[in-house]
């Protein structure tokens, strides 16, 4: 693995992002409900989305929004996505993704990042349990609600 860089969403990443494939079964938890709800009214100015590179090859994605006028507290500091390639799964991209992601979070002065994830066998449960995201609610949709303390 050459050194990781994480570069801003671009015109030039887009495509390569929205190409990134997925382990089987790990389609069904990319947006839980919480998600297609608060995107409706989420303000683009508050979002924070990034692309991992592997040299100049796009590996993952993350994305997240910082918007401290929120009506719901758990979407003021929130990982809205992380998405790490199929064939590049296991290869702690991941887990460098949100080391940056919390690393702008404590930037910014806040004092934890907040997840929301459905409960599920192939799901993300594991991977933020072993990032420290501890469980701290539940959504009305019976979606878990996760915090991670900065």
């Amino acid at each position: 693995m050459a050194e990781l860089r994480l570069v801003e969403l671009s015109a030039a990443t887009i495509v390569a992002v929205n190409n990134m494939s997925l382990k089987p079964g790990q389609e069904q938890f990319l947006a839980p409900v919480s998600y297609g709800i608060a995107a409706t009214v989420a303000d683009p100015r508050t979002s924070w989305q990034r692309v991992v590179l592997d040299a100049n090859e796009v590996v993952g994605f993350v994305s997240a929004g910082f918007d401290p006028e929120a009506p719901e507290e758990h979407f003021r500091s929130v990982l809205w996505r992380i998405n790490v390639d199929a064939d590049d799964q296991g290869r702690g991209i991941g887990r460098f993704a949100i080391e940056k992601l919390l690393d702008e979070a404590r930037d910014r002065g806040l004092d934890k990042l907040n997840v929301i994830y459905e409960e599920g066998e192939a799901g993300p449960e594991a991977f933020f349990t072993r990032m420290g995201f501890t469980p701290v609610g539940e959504t009305e949709y019976g979606e878990v609600i996760a915090e991670i303390r900065l």
